[in-house]
C-alpha cells in the first residue's frame, strides 16, 4: 500500500545534517528550491557550515537578513522573520567559504497533512485512484501551490532532518501520486485565500496513532508504560529488540514455558518441543489459531569441504517477523511476512557436520511460520531446509497482554514522529490536517488518550500551543448491522470526537462517505472540502457552512425519548434512520424515529419500554439519514450514555 520506498534509520538522534565538505553550507533536506515558508512567522534556519565560521542569511524580502557563528562542529542556527504572502524570493546562506542558494521561494500558508492510508491515498496511482481522478489531474498545473513529500522513515530517537523524495516542487499533473486530500485541500485554500500554499505530506498506510506520538506524550497512555521507559534508555535497535522479547517472555506464565534466553547452540529435545513441517503456516497443522512467539530449530549437515566457507540462508518467507541464528550467533532479522529472507553467514561459523539453525518467529496476527520453500547455499551447492523442524512455544499472545513489536517497524511507538514529524519543527505551520484511526480500531479507550496527547505533543514540538488541528472521523466500513452497540469502529469514532475537547481543533466526519467493501473510499474530494471549510472558517475567519447539528438534550418519558438539537435538522429521503435505544435492563434495540419539529426527534421501541440512552450512527457501517439543514453536512455519530 505504501507508494514510497522506506528507509529504516536504526541509530539514535542524528546531527542536523552531516558535516559539510569545504566550501559547502548544508541545510535540512526540506529546505530546497520552490519551498514555501509560512508568512508572517519566524523560520528557524539550522544546518552545517565551516566550523566557527560567520554564517549569514539573506533573502530579498524586507527584514530577510541574519547572521550567527557556527560552533566548533560547524552547527549553526538563526531565527529569520518571514514576509507577508508573496514571492518568488531568492535565499542565500553563506559561511565565507561557500554558499547555499535557494531559488523560487514563496511565502504563504503551509499545512501539514499526516496520518495513514486514507490521507496517503493518491490522486492517481497503482493502489488507489480518486473518484474523477482524470478531471482532478487536469487541474494540477498550479505553480503557486507547492508540494513536499516526506519519505517513509522510522527512528527510535528524534531526528533533525527528514528524508524527502526530491524537495519542494511546483504542483503539476506529474504530482498525481501525491496525497489526494493534501492536493485538494491546498487547491481549495489557494482558491479562497489567493496566496501561495505549501502542502507537506507525511503519511504511512496502516500505522497506529502511537507511532506518530512523541515519547513524552505516551507517558500516561495505558499500556505504553513499558515502551515509554524502554525508549528513555537511549538503546540501539538490537538492544530494544532483546528487551522486547524479554518483556514478552516475562509476561508469559504458562506450564511448559521455555526459559529465556534459550540455548541457541544445540538442538533442544526436552519437554515442550515438538515437530513442525516447513514450509507451512502453523495454524494449518500444529498450532491452530495461534499468535505468539515460537522458536524453530533445524540441523544443517555439511560436508568436510564446507568447513570455514561462507554460506547463505534463504527463507522463502517468514510470517510475521524473525530473528535468525546460525550456530548461536545472530545473522539477520526480517519483518515483512511475505518477503524472502537472505542471510549471509560468515565462514568462521560454518562447521563440517552438524550446524544448528535457530529461527525466532513472532506472529502477531494471521498466519505464522516459515511458509515458503527454503534452502542454504554453500560453495555453489544447495541444501534444502524443507522438512520437519523442532519447535517450542515461547509466548502465547492469547495468554498475555504483552505483544512483541520490532522498533524498525512503522507500528512501534514514536518512530514515525521521530523521523517524519520532529525534523519539521523548524518550519512554522498554518496547521495540520489529519486522517488516521483505522489501525487503532479495537483500542478506543487507549486511542482517546493517545490522540489528545499526540496533538498536544505536536503543538509543543512546533512551539505553537494554538496550532490548528483538523481531523477526519472515520468513514463507514464493513457490512451494515442494524443494532451493533459493541461496534469497535463506532467506539473509535467516538474516541476521535473526544479530541474536540482540546482548543483549536475541528472534526470533519466522513461517516456518510464510506464503502462497506473498501476501507479506502474514493470520494476524497468531499473529505478535503470539509477539512478546508474548517480551516477557512476557524483559522482564516472566512465563515463557511461547516457546522453540523449536535444533540444537546435528551428527555425520556412514557416509553419514548425526545432528542433536541442545536440547529435545524432534516432526514434524507424523509425517513429518520440510524438510531438505537437502550432499555433499563441494558438491552439495545433498533429505534423507530420521526421528526417532531425542526430541532427535535422522537424515538421509541417496543423492546425497550424504559429507555435510558440513545446512540446514533453507532455501527461499523451505519445508515443514519440526519443532516444539518443549513450546511447539508451529516450529523456526526453520537451517544447519550457515558461510554
Amino acid at each position: 500500500m505504501n507508494r514510497l520506498s522506506g528507509i529504516i534509520l536504526l541509530a539514535g538522534a542524528l546531527a542536523v545534517v552531516p558535516g559539510p565538505a569545504h566550501g559547502e553550507v548544508r541545510l535540512p533536506s526540506f529546505f530546497s528550491d520552490n519551498m514555501v515558508v509560512q508568512q508572517n512567522a519566524v523560520l528557524t534556519v539550522a544546518g552545517q557550515a565551516a566550523p566557527r565560521s560567520q554564517v549569514t542569511f539573506h533573502a530579498d524580502w524586507d527584514g530577510g537578513t541574519g547572521e550567527t557563528r557556527a560552533d566548533g562542529a560547524g552547527r549553526f542556527e538563526m531565527k529569520i522573520p518571514t514576509p507577508p504572502a508573496g514571492g518568488p524570493y531568492t535565499v542565500i546562506i553563506d559561511d565565507g567559504t561557500g554558499r547555499k542558494v535557494l531559488q523560487n521561494v514563496l511565502s504563504g500558508e503551509v499545512w501539514l497533512c499526516s496520518g495513514q492510508s486514507n490521507m496517503e491515498f493518491p490522486v492517481k496511482g497503482d493502489w488507489a485512484q480518486l473518484m474523477d481522478a482524470d478531471e482532478v489531474v487536469a487541474t494540477m498545473q498550479r505553480p503557486a501551490l507547492r508540494l513536499l513529500q516526506i519519505r517513509n522513515t522510522t527512528s527510535v530517537a528524534p531526528l533533525d532532518d527528514a528524508s524527502v523524495e526530491f524537495g519542494w516542487s511546483e504542483c503539476s499533473p506529474a504530482a498525481a501520486s501525491f496525497s489526494a486530500i493534501g492536493y485538494l485541500c491546498g487547491k481549495m485554500l489557494q482558491d479562497s485565500l489567493n496566496v501561495p500554499v505549501g502542502i507537506i505530506d507525511a503519511t504511512w498506510g496502516g500505522t497506529p496513532v502511537e507511532a506518530w506520538t512523541p515519547r513524552e506524550s505516551i507517558k500516561d497512555v495505558p499500556g505504553m508504560e513499558f515502551r515509554y521507559n524502554l525508549l528513555g534508555k537511549d538503546l540501539g535497535v538490537e538492544a530494544i529488540k532483546e528487551e522486547e522479547m524479554q518483556h514478552v517472555c516475562d509476561s508469559y506464565d504458562c506450564p511448559g514455558k521455555i526459559a529465556y534466553p534459550y540455548d541457541r547452540s544445540v538442538m533442544h529435545t526436552g519437554a515442550g518441543w515438538g515437530s513442525m513441517p516447513v514450509p507451512s503456516v502453523w495454524e494449518t497443522n500444529v498450532l491452530p489459531g495461534f499468535d505468539g512467539i515460537v522458536v524453530m530449530q533445524r540441523e544443517l549437515v555439511l560436508p568436510s569441504d564446507a568447513a570455514g566457507k561462507p554460506l547463505k540462508l534463504c527463507f522463502g518467507a517468514v510470517d510475521d517477523w524473525d530473528n535468525t541464528w546460525f550456530n548461536g550467533e545472530l545473522i539477520g532479522s526480517g519483518m515483512i511476512f511475505d518477503r524472502q529472507r537472505e542471510y549471509e553467514v560468515d565462514g568462521r561459523l560454518v562447521k563440517a557436520g552438524k550446524n544448528i539453525i535457530t529461527v525466532e518467529v513472532v506472529d502477531n496476527a494471521g498466519g505464522g511460520g516459515i511458509w515458503k520453500p527454503s534452502y542454504a547455499l554453500c560453495e555453489g551447492r544447495r541444501y534444502s531446509l524443507d522438512g520437519d523442524w523442532s519447535y517450542a512455544v515461547v509466548a502465547d499472545f492469547a495468554k498475555t497482554e504483552a505483544r512483541c513489536e520490532w522498533p524498525e517497524s512503522p507500528y512501534y511507538p514514536t518512530v514515525l514522529y521521530n523521523a517524519m514529524i520532529h525534523p519539521l519543527r523548524v518550519m512554522p505551520l498554518a496547521g495540520v490536517f489529519w486522517y488516521q484511526g483505522c489501525a487503532n480500531v479495537g483500542n478506543a479507550e487507549r486511542y482517546e488518550i493517545c490522540f489528545k496527547d499526540m496533538i498536544s505533543g505536536w503543538r509543543k514540538t512546533f512551539g505553537n500551543p494554538a496550532m490548528p488541528f483538523y481531523f477526519v472521523q472515520l468513514a463507514g466500513f464493513l457490512q451494515p448491522v442494524a443494532v451493533q452497540p459493541e461496534s469497535e469502529w463506532a467506539a473509535l469514532r467516538q474516541a476521535q470526537a473526544k479530541a474536540l475537547e482540546l482548543p483549536y481543533t475541528g472534526m470533519a466526519t466522513a461517516i456518510d462517505l464510506g464503502n462497506p467493501a473498501d476501507i479506502h473510499p474514493t470520494n476524497k474530494a468531499e473529505v478535503a472540502r470539509r477539512l478546508s471549510m474548517l480551516a477557512l472558517d476557524k483559522t482564516y475567519g472566512r465563515p463557511q457552512l461547516c457546522k453540523t447539528a449536535r444533540c444537546v438534550d435528551m428527555r425520556a418519558a412514557d416509553g419514548c425519548v425526545e432528542l433536541t438539537f442545536d440547529s435545524d435538522i432534516a432526514a434524507a429521503g424523509g425517513v429518520v434512520t440510524g438510531f438505537i435505544i437502550k432499555g433499563a435492563d441494558g438491552t439495545w434495540a433498533y429505534a423507530n424515529a420521526r421528526l417532531t419539529s425542526p430541532r427535535t426527534v422522537r424515538l421509541s421501541s417496543p423492546l425497550t419500554p424504559d429507555p435510558v440512552a440513545v446512540r446514533y450512527d453507532w455501527a461499523d457501517y451505519p445508515g443514519g439519514t440526519l443532516t444539518d439543514v443549513v450546511s447539508g453536512l451529516p450529523v456526526a455519530p453520537f451517544t447519550t450514555d457515558r461510554k
